[in-house]
């Protein structure tokens, strides 16, 4: 069960900001900023992009695509894992087919 939130102050390209959180999600919060810190920051380094504005909306548009290549290849697991249990399934169906068929 959880408690009381948690007001965290997180630094993201040398900005604090108070985030309240689940005390459980804490850890997830700290490790979220520091990532987002980072790509922040790489963008920024780049020199490609200028304007915090402008680096927040690269580094979301870049976590967004991300989590998209990551859903796309979970569905694609998913659907091999899916296929694999059907064959396997029908295999075990036949053998027992056999079998029974064997007894007679």
């Amino acid at each position: 069960m959880s408690g009381e939130p948690l007001l965290l102050t997180v630094r993201i390209l040398d900005r604090e900001y108070r985030v309240a959180c689940p005390p459980e999600e804490r850890d997830d919060l700290m490790a979220s900023a520091r990532h987002l810190d980072q790509l922040m920051r790489e963008i920024r380094d780049s020199g490609k992009v200028i304007g915090l504005d402008r680096i927040a909306v690269m580094a979301a548009l870049n976590m967004a695509h991300e989590l998209l290549e990551l859903r796309r290849e979970r569905e694609g697991l998913s659907e091999t894992i899916g296929a694999r249990i059907r064959a396997l399934q029908t295999k075990v169906e036949e053998a027992l087919g056999e079998g029974s068929q064997m007894e007679l």
